[in-house]
C-alpha cells in the first residue's frame, strides 16, 4: 500500500484517534470537503479538540478546536478513543495511567459534545468521571468470560494496582472499594458504538494468554450524561486470527463500517523505550507493527471473534487511527509533537 503524507503541528502534540466529520455544518464553516476529530494526548480534553480538514482546493489545515468543560476544566487527561452516537461525538480517556503506574483517576472519564456545536464559538463539553466503575464493571466481565487474560507481571500487579490502592486508601477515596485482588489494569484506546446504542472498548491491555485484543461489549454509556446511571458490562470477546505468532497485540483503533462490520488497527501493548513496566514483564508486546483488520460481531463463537488481515503497516509500529471511506484509508500516527495523517 502506498501511503501519502500529510503533517500537522497543532498546539505542539501528537494524535490519538481519527473520527470522521459527520456534520455539514462543521465542514461548511471551515470551507471543508472533509474532516476528521482527532484527540492529543495528556491533557485535559478540553484542551485536546482537534479538526483536520481538507478544503475544497484540496489543501489541508489543522484547527485547535477552543473547548469548555466547565466545572470539569482540568480535571481530565489521556483521552484516547473517539465515536459517534445519536449527533454527539463522545471521548474516552484511558482508564490507565503512566507508563510505570499506578492508575489515575483523571483518566477515567468519558466525554461528549454535539457535533454541530463545533460549527462556531467556543465549543461547550460535557464530562463523566466514573471513579473507577467502568474499571471495576469491566474487569467484572473479564472474569465471567470464557476466556483467558494474560496474568499481569508481579511488577505490574504492583504499581498499578496495588499503588493505586495504597494512595487512594492514604487520600480516603471511596473509590478504592472498587478494587479486588486479582484485578487488571485497563487500557482503553478504542471505542465505536454499535447499533444498539452499545459500545465496544478496545482494550490495549489486559490480551489473552494467546497474545489476542480483548473487546468488551458496554451498554449505560449515554445514561451517564443524564444522571445517576453507570455503565455497565455486558461481555467480553477476543479476536481470533490477527496477531502474528509469538506476539501480544492490543487494539489501537476502532471504526463501525456500513456494512456493519468493524474495522480496527492492532498493534504492540506499549511503546518501546519510554520506561513501561509492561513490556518489562512482557517484553514480546512491544516490537509489534500496526494492522489493519476487520471483523463482524455476529460471527463470533461464544466469546472468540474471527478477524481478517486487511493490511500489515509495516514499519509502523504507532498507528493510533483509522478512517475507511469512498475506498480509501487514513491513519494518523503516534509522533512527537506533530500530527501524521498518511492517505492510502
Amino acid at each position: 500500500m502506498t501511503l501519502r503524507l500529510v503533517e500537522f503541528v497543532v498546539a505542539g502534540n501528537e494524535a490519538s484517534d481519527l473520527l470522521p466529520v459527520r456534520s455539514p455544518a462543521v465542514l461548511a464553516a471551515h470551507r471543508a470537503r472533509r474532516g476528521f476529530w482527532t484527540v492529543l494526548d495528556e491533557g485535559p480534553v478540553e484542551q485536546c479538540l482537534a479538526l483536520l480538514l481538507e478544503h475544497d482546493d484540496g489543501e489541508w489545515s489543522a484547527l485547535h478546536v477552543d473547548a469548555d468543560a466547565g466545572t470539569e476544566n482540568g480535571r481530565t487527561e489521556d483521552g484516547e478513543a473517539l465515536a459517534h452516537h445519536d449527533g454527539w461525538v463522545y471521548v474516552f480517556g484511558s482508564h490507565f495511567g503512566s507508563k510505570a503506574g499506578p492508575l489515575r483517576p483523571r483518566r477515567a472519564f468519558v466525554a461528549r459534545f454535539r457535533e454541530d456545536d463545533a460549527a462556531g464559538g467556543r465549543l461547550p463539553v460535557r464530562v463523566v468521571r466514573n471513579r473507577f466503575r467502568l474499571h471495576r464493571a469491566v474487569n467484572d466481565a473479564l472474569a465471567a468470560a470464557e476466556l483467558t487474560t494474560l496474568p499481569p507481571g508481579q511488577r505490574v500487579r504492583e504499581r498499578f494496582i496495588a499503588e493505586t490502592v495504597a494512595r487512594g486508601t492514604a487520600r480516603a477515596k471511596g473509590w478504592v472499594s472498587r478494587f479486588a485482588e486479582g484485578d487488571l489494569p485497563l487500557n482503553v484506546e478504542a471505542a465505536a458504538f454499535t447499533p444498539h446504542g452499545t459500545v465496544l472498548l478496545g482494550l490495549r491491555f489486559p490480551v489473552t494468554t494467546d497474545g489476542e485484543p480483548i473487546l468488551v461489549e458496554v451498554a449505560g454509556v449515554p445514561e451517564m450524561f443524564d444522571g445517576g446511571n453507570w455503565p455497565r458490562a455486558l461481555g467480553a470477546y477476543a479476536l481470533t486470527g490477527v496477531t502474528p505468532p509469538g506476539a501480544l497485540t492490543g487494539f489501537r483503533a476502532l471504526v463501525p463500517l456500513p456494512d456493519g462490520g468493524y474495522a480496527a488497527i492492532v498493534g504492540s501493548i506499549d511503546a518501546l523505550g519510554k520506561g513501561s513496566v509492561l513490556l518489562d514483564d512482557h517484553p514480546h508486546g512491544g516490537d509489534v507493527t500496526s494492522r489493519h483488520v476487520r471483523f463482524r460481531l455476529e460471527k463470533a463463537a461464544g466469546h472468540l471473534v474471527p478477524g481478517e488481515l486487511v493490511a500489515d503497516l509495516a514499519p509502523f509500529h504507532h498507528v493510533e487511527g483509522l478512517a475507511e471511506a469512498d475506498g480509501r484509508c487514513w491513519y494518523v500516527t503516534d509522533e512527537d509533537h506533530r500530527v501524521a495523517l498518511w492517505i492510502g
